[in-house]
């Protein structure tokens, strides 16, 4: 799915150079970001990577700032990245259902500039959390799947749509377009993914409705069959959410279309004790990606100090190993989240009930400090 690319050098001797642009964006996604960058930061210390930092405003703060969720600026700092980390972005200042612009049009926008069609949202049931789901732990224990994502077609960018104003009534409009190139892209990123875990992928789709689904099933098991190592099964979407919570330790890399993959990801969180927890990488053709955590902006936790860092400071180990190529680096940054919640350490979305809790800014030290 990616290729390689020459990498710029630096004066220090230390190679290669990454470009990262940082996205902070809305709510909690400074505090979250915050947190990320001093892992790298301590990664910086310690000789591993060398960065070239760019920050860039981004979503509702630029509405207000430039009249655009994506400024030029910020996308042209986007497009000159190695890796792009983003917050989040949105708030009940730009959710307007009648606003012309809103944060996550820049979101959309910034996606498909970019070139990522590849949505991936790994689910792990950290064992020290397998009481904070809400599922039984007999249920979680065990479960490490990945959700992937197609991410540029579909529903949210279909034409024709709108409303339309008649005499009594208000009629609206949403396309779900896909093309068979897309299609098949997608599913070739989540049989090659099953490759290198337990060679089981799973299609997601309501093939008994939509003429698209059916497509995607026929597309699925043409794909399948230059992968005779893999099994391929199929699921239709109402069957699939409830089988996540019945039976999350049966899957392995579950494929899907857009929207279906923005729903069942998020139900996924629960396995893993919070929406906190769950990162998440956008990648494309070449290594440059997106990579941001789950959760929304939160803004009514904004400024707290009550944010869950993790699923951010674990999207930055995903970057590590696909876009950076740090594969090392990568697991140190996950066996420290591990290790610190195997020590106690939670926030308050992961804690139990009436015990105490660390903010933002100490778990990123908690896991600073378990970095090797």
């Amino acid at each position: 799915m990616a290729d390689q690319k020459q990498r710029p050098s630096n004066k220090t001797g230390r190679t290669p150079l990454f470009r990262l642009t940082v996205l902070p964006g809305d709510g909690i996604g400074p505090e979250v970001v915050a947190e990320a960058l001093k892992l790298l930061q301590a990664l910086e210390d310690r000789g591993v990577l060398h960065l070239s930092r760019r920050e860039a405003i981004f979503g509702g703060g630029a509405i207000d700032a430039t009249g655009s969720p994506l400024p030029d600026d910020t996308l042209a700092a986007c497009l000159e990245a190695d890796a792009i980390l983003l917050g989040a972005v949105g708030g009940p200042k730009w959710d307007s259902p009648r606003a012309t612009v809103r944060p996550e049009a820049g979101l959309l926008g910034l996606r498909k500039k970019l070139g990522v069609f590849a949505n991936l949202r790994p689910v792990k049931a950290w064992p020290a959390l397998a009481d904070s789901s809400p599922v039984r732990r007999e249920l979680v224990e065990g479960t490490d799947l990945v959700v992937v994502r197609e991410l540029t077609g579909g529903l949210y960018f279909g034409r024709p749509r709108g409303r339309q104003a008649r005499s009594r009534y208000t009629r609206v409009v949403d396309s779900l377009v896909y093309t068979s190139i897309e299609i098949e892209r997608i599913l070739h990123v989540a049989f090659q993914m099953a490759q290198g875990r337990r060679k089981l992928v799973t299609s997601v789709d309501k093939a008994n409705v939509l003429t698209s689904s059916a497509l995607w099933r026929e597309l699925a098991i043409k794909v399948g069959q230059s992968y005779p190592d893999v099994t391929l099964e199929h699921a239709l979407v109402d069957s699939a959410s409830m089988q996540l919570i019945r039976t999350p330790g049966h899957f392995d890399v579950l494929v899907m279309e857009n929207l279906f993959g923005d729903i069942l990801s998020d139900e996924a969180s629960v396995l893993a004790g919070s929406l906190g927890m769950l990162p998440s990488a956008s990648l494309g053709t070449s290594r440059r990606g997106l990579y941001e955590p789950i959760h929304g902006s939160a803004p009514d936790i904004a400024g707290k100090g009550w944010a869950n860092p993790l699923g951010t400071i674990l999207s930055v180990a995903m970057m590590l190993r696909h876009s950076f190529g740090l594969e090392d680096s990568a697991r140190a940054v996950e066996s420290a989240v591990g290790q610190a919640l195997d020590a106690g350490c939670r926030t308050r979305d992961i804690a139990a009930p009436g015990t105490p809790f660390l903010h933002t800014h100490e778990m990123g030290d908690e896991v600073v400090k378990r970095l090797r």
